[in-house]
Parts: C-alpha cells; structure tokens; sequence
C-alpha cells in the first residue's frame, strides 16, 4: 500500500510514501553515469544519466523502489497486486525484466516524453531479479516539471495514461481512481453551501465543513482520493524548505499508522519511509517510520561521473532537539519535591 504525489512550487517535486510491513536493507543510493547498468535482455549501459533515490543494493546491483536524474524525471514503483501482467521476452521489441524498468528509464529519458516513447516500444517481462527475489507486482508513475503519467502491465497489454491529478495508489487500476474521484466533486475547502434545500437555513458550526465526505480510511480507493484533493487544494510555498515541508504535510494525509492495518498473519503494515525530491535541485529527502526529522542527499554533491554506486544508510533512529535539557535540575535535598526548571543563560 503506497501514495505517489507530483507538485509543483517555483521548484518540481515528487515522492511517495512506501507502506508494508517489511522492507529490504534499503539506502538512498546515486547510481553515477559510468556505473554499469546491466540488463537480462540487453547490452550493458556504461554511459547514462545519473540517478538517485531508495533502493536495495543486491549483489551489486541497485533494486529501486523510487528515483530521479540529473534531468528531473522522477519514476516510483507501486503494489499492484492482482492487476499486474507481465510479459515474456520477445525479440521483435526492447524486452526489459520489471526490476530493470526504474534503471532503464531514468538512465535513458530526461522527460516523460522520452519515457513515454521508449515505453512505447518496450515489453515488460516477469524475469525475477533471482530465485530469493520473485517479480514484484507493480504499476508506476512518472513525472516531470510539465507532465505526470501513469503505468500499468495489465492482462489488456501496457498502458500508458495521462495523470492529470499527478497522484497514485494502488488497486484498483488507475481509470477506476479517476472515475472515482468525480463521486467526490462537491467536496470543497472553503466554506460549505446550503444545497440541501431552500425551504430550510442551515448554518456552520465548524470549520472544514465544505470537506465533509473526504474519505478518512486506509484503502487505495480513499488514500487516492484524500491525496488528490490535498494536492489540489494545498498552498504554494515559493521556499524550497517551505516547500519541502508543505510536501511532507500533504503525505502525512495517507501515512499509515502501525497497528491500524493488520494483516491476516498477525502483521502490521506501516509508513516505512516517505520521500521527497527536488527535481530541479537534485536534493533526495525522506522521514521514516521512526524518525520523522527529514533528512537530505544531494546527488550533485556527489562524482557523477564515476563508475561506483554511493549509498547512504537511512538514518532511522528518531532526533529530537531537546532546547532545555541542560536546564533541568534536581534539589539535593529529600525534603524538596521535583525538579526545579532554572533559566538558561544564553
């Protein structure tokens, strides 16, 4: 269960919250342009776009989740579980493995037009990364400054749909999710109006009641719908970190919380991570589960011409900045009662 959202300020950004109950030894990995990319059903790229974003780094080779390039291009993976049809390799078009498909393209397109010509002519297949990795079920979206689409494999072949919404979940496919949202129009964040009836007066007795009817539960259907209408409304900071910050401020609309979704083996499904990136800076943010600072990898800090894959370990231990900690102390004496809070002196 995930949430992809575009957004646009004065800069581009694109991220995602990625909700399951486990996850693999994950890092924020830059992949540089002469690292290379291998591929089941093609030559080795040895000369590409940088790239960088959440991945597993599994005999040497980088599994991602979600990324960008150097160019903007974003690109996140999502459970579609169920709906998610892949292919066999066929020599008569550019035959690709699922896990290939983040690499592939970001190494290759600078904007979704490129992804969307490249995806044109691409088959996807259900080759696995290896018999410990069994092929995910997914479908992705993918954006830039100027457009946002949508990916399915489906039993009806690949689709490619325009994302006017710039928002993904997960099941049921994505024309379903567009259909739906038009149950929700009415919903508005002004103010509410009297449309029940003219024959009586009804008045507000909150804010926020124009989004009466915004779905508050956990399932893909309503987590689409709740990111959407966020987005749609949310203001536009011309900061980059105030920016940065609206963006987490929208994701946390869907953030799942541990324990509310059980599975049916006793589990639960969480928030592991959410992200952000900054397509025109570079700059990959992310909180996770237990640590809701938000911290920072700069892929233009980095050698982006190098052949050698440069990991971060996510930073997963929660930082809280204590402002007056040195200034608790304790009376000596027994006969006195709790601490005794003294100004700091600055």
């Amino acid at each position: 269960m995930c949430t992809a959202v575009s957004f646009k300020t004065e800069d581009f950004y694109f991220g995602r919250t990625l909700d399951y109950e486990s996850l693999y030894p994950s890092q924020v990995v830059i992949t540089p342009r002469r690292f290379p990319l291998r591929f089941r059903f093609m030559e080795e790229s040895r000369t590409h776009y940088a790239i960088i974003g959440m991945a597993y780094v599994h005999r040497g080779y980088p599994l991602y989740y979600d990324g960008m390039n150097e160019q903007g291009l974003c690109m996140a993976g999502l459970n579609f579980v169920g709906n998610a049809v892949y292919g066999r390799y066929k020599e008569n078009c550019l035959s690709v493995a699922q896990f290939e498909l983040i690499p592939l393209i970001l190494s290759r397109c600078k904007n979704v037009r490129e992804a969307v010509s490249l995806l044109e002519k691409t088959n996807i297949t259900d080759t696995p990364f290896s018999e410990d990795l069994p092929t995910a079920q997914l479908h992705w979206m993918l954006a830039d400054r100027q457009e946002c689409i949508t990916l399915e494999a489906t039993d009806l072949g690949i689709n490619i749909y325009r994302n006017p919404v710039g928002v993904l979940t997960n099941n049921p496919p994505f024309p379903f999710q567009m259909l739906n949202l038009s149950g929700y129009m009415n919903l508005s964040a002004k103010p509410a109006e009297n449309r029940f009836s003219d024959k009586t007066e009804l008045s507000h007795y909150s804010r926020g009641m124009g989004a009466i009817g915004l779905p508050g539960d956990l399932s893909s259907a309503s987590r689409f719908v709740r990111a959407a209408f966020m987005k749609l409304n949310s203001a536009l900071p011309k900061d980059n970190t105030e920016s940065v910050s609206q963006f987490f401020h929208i994701m946390d609309t869907v953030n799942q919380v541990e324990g509310c979704c059980v599975l049916d083996d006793g589990s639960c499904e969480k928030t592991l991570y959410t992200c952000c990136m900054n397509g025109d800076k570079g700059i990959y943010y992310y909180t996770t589960y237990k640590n809701r600072s938000i911290t920072a990898v700069c892929m233009k800090e980095e050698n982006l011409d190098s052949d050698r894959l440069v990991a971060y370990p996510l930073t997963d231990k929660e930082r809280i900045e204590y402002r007056n900690k040195k200034s608790i102390k304790r009376r000596t004496d027994p006969s006195e009662e709790g601490p005794v809070l003294a100004k700091r002196k600055e």
